[in-house]
């Protein structure tokens, strides 16, 4: 459990099949917070998929809402929030969350994350003919700003989310209590 004073939120950020969304869970429960997931709170709120919005909206119109739930998660207290992978892109989300939280940056091999999201037909922007180049293209273009606005950034290859979760932990320090 944390220190009771700090009240700040754990964002997760990472490419697409880093494990954010199952990290997230498992740290909220650790600490005692609770968890969202900001595409899920972008379903939610619209009530279609993401895969419809980036249809009708195109991606600037999903980053536009992306940026809207991104704002009101950083109002809450004691959340681990699972960002999306591109969450990042617009300069207002990395300041609001760098400065609202602490921000960890769970880093995958590429390989990895394409054995992760290889048959997930809900990830739009890998519904192209060479989703691996896909990925490594939004490597390239998000691992600067991941780390940019990293409090810490911790291996997300493990192989078990318990093994991440314990490193995860171990890392924060001193500040996080078991």
């Amino acid at each position: 459990m944390r220190n009771d004073d700090d009240t700040r939120n754990v964002y997760l950020v990472g490419l697409m099949g880093a494990g954010k969304t199952t990290v997230g869970r498992a740290l909220a429960k650790r600490l005692g917070y609770r968890f969202l997931d900001s595409d899920h709170e972008i379903e939610a709120r619209t009530g279609v998929s993401l895969a419809t919005i980036f249809e009708i909206e195109g991606e600037e119109g999903f980053r536009k809402r992306e940026a809207q739930v991104v704002a009101d998660l950083a109002g809450l207290k004691r959340h681990v929030v699972a960002t999306g992978g591109g969450a990042i892109l617009r300069t207002e989300n990395r300041q609001v969350l760098h400065a609202s939280g602490i921000v960890i940056y769970l880093n995958v091999p590429l390989t990895t994350l394409y054995e992760r999201t290889r048959h997930d037909k809900k990830r739009p922007l890998l519904q192209v003919s060479d989703p691996r180049q896909k990925l490594r293209e939004l490597h390239a273009q998000r691992d600067p700003l991941y780390r940019e606005i990293a409090h810490l950034i911790v291996s997300g290859s493990r192989i078990t989310a318990q093994a991440t979760l314990n490193l995860l932990i171990k890392e924060m320090g001193e500040t996080w209590k078991r």
